[in-house]
């Protein structure tokens, strides 16, 4: 006997953002399906309905804010017992009204790094991800110089403004990878900036690091999520697979190239703009953009479904 389709349902929901940077959840009734669970706000997307119309619609009915301004955020699909879900995902910053739950449920302003204490549906971690995802990662490594020079570099990162920085150096003696990337991580105390270290997971925790990215051979080695979500975890990809086990492992986030050729990897072949984009259209992870890129291609990049730009000479202050 043939299986029976799934139904498939198309919603809109908004990852809504006040003045703080605080972000708007609501919590589900105890008899609905995946009840006491939080969820970003929103709905079904009506016959007829646009996503946004859809949007504007279901925020004004169930926290009564009236939407000015919305940006598109991510696409997810998730496949549940019974039925599909594509959820159409945008950042809502301009919004009129003051919110409150229309139809009784509790809604909670909390911080972007706080969402990973609350239980979401499935198909929501991708979004907790996102929303706590800058636009750009730029990366610290040895292949743009010695120790004093990355020194420098990861300072005019932090001056610049970034805040999430991965720290890789495939040369450096151990040794001193841990006595730099402790000198970073201290750096960082007390301020927004993120290190991720490009180690071992353990290392990641017993130096206090945001989290840990992980090389394809060691992505390729696990067979489960190696830290909790109380940090980050990420992986660098170069082939559709990879991007899938990323996925499959619960990680946060990938880095994916070489889209273009790139001084770094000049033996690469880059995938280009196409074949990246058709990578990935298979997962739902945030995925980066990697490889001879600089931060004027943001807007390409998001273009072919990138979440942001990943890079070591590309950025200001390389």
């Amino acid at each position: 006997m043939s299986a029976v389709p799934k139904k498939e349902i198309r919603v809109a929901a908004g990852v809504i953002e006040d003045a703080a940077g605080r972000i708007l959840i609501a919590q589900r009734s105890a008899e609905a399906d995946q009840g006491g669970l939080w969820e970003f706000p929103g709905g079904k997307i009506e016959p007829g309905e646009t996503p946004f119309d859809a949007l504007r619609r279901e925020l004004m009915e169930e926290i009564g804010i009236a939407v000015d301004g919305a940006e598109p955020m991510l696409v997810v699909r998730h496949a549940y017992p019974r039925q599909r879900v594509i959820l159409e995902i945008f950042r809502v910053r301009k919004f009129s009204g003051e919110a409150r739950g229309c139809l009784g449920q509790p809604i909670r302003w909390v911080g972007a790094d706080d969402l990973v204490d609350f239980r979401f549906p499935a198909a929501n971690r991708f979004i907790v991800a996102a929303a706590r995802l800058p636009f750009h990662y730029p990366i610290v490594d040895d292949v743009a110089g010695d120790l004093s020079a990355m020194r420098r570099h990861f300072r005019r990162l932090v001056a610049g403004g970034f805040s999430l920085i991965q720290l890789r150096a495939k040369t450096l003696e151990r040794a001193v990878y841990r006595s730099f990337a402790q000198e970073c991580i201290d750096c960082c105390a007390g301020s927004n900036v993120r290190l991720i270290l490009n180690a071992e997971p353990e290392l990641a925790v017993e130096l206090g690091a945001a989290g840990v990215h992980l090389t394809s051979a060691r992505l390729n080695s696990l067979s489960s999520r190696p830290l909790d979500n109380k940090f980050w975890v990420a992986a660098s990809c170069h082939d559709a697979g990879e991007l899938e086990k990323a996925e499959s492992l619960r990680l946060d986030f990938a880095v994916f190239g070489p889209v273009l050729p790139t001084r770094s990897h000049p033996a690469s072949a880059p995938l280009g703009w196409e074949r990246f984009s058709e990578c990935l259209q298979a997962v739902n992870l945030p995925v980066y953009a990697l490889g001879g890129l600089a931060a004027e291609h943001l807007v390409r990049a998001r273009s072919a479904g990138a979440w942001g730009i990943a890079g070591i000479r590309g950025f200001s202050g390389s």
